[in-house]
């Protein structure tokens, strides 16, 4: 019975950890379409600020991916409990 038990925990372990960087994945994803796609529109409207865009949009998909980094890295935390 106890084998089952720890098998179970196991399981929940690697689903959880499997969910957590699938849905901390999705925002991010989202959130960088969302930029990408509003920066563009920037630059069709005012062609002569496309650089300054261009660089916020960098740092702006850059802030965003460091969302997906940290669902990594909770991912790698959860799998390193089974």
């Amino acid at each position: 019975m106890e084998r089952r038990t720890t098998l179970e925990q196991q399981a929940a372990a690697l689903l959880g950890a499997g969910l957590a960087y699938g849905l901390a994945a999705i925002g991010p994803g989202i959130g960088i379409g969302i930029v990408v796609g509003n920066a563009v529109q920037a630059m069709v409207r005012q062609p002569e600020m496309a650089g300054q865009v261009r660089t916020t949009m960098f740092l702006g998909i850059a802030f965003t991916e460091a969302l997906a980094l940290f669902g990594l890295l909770l991912f790698f935390i959860l799998f390193g409990q089974v």
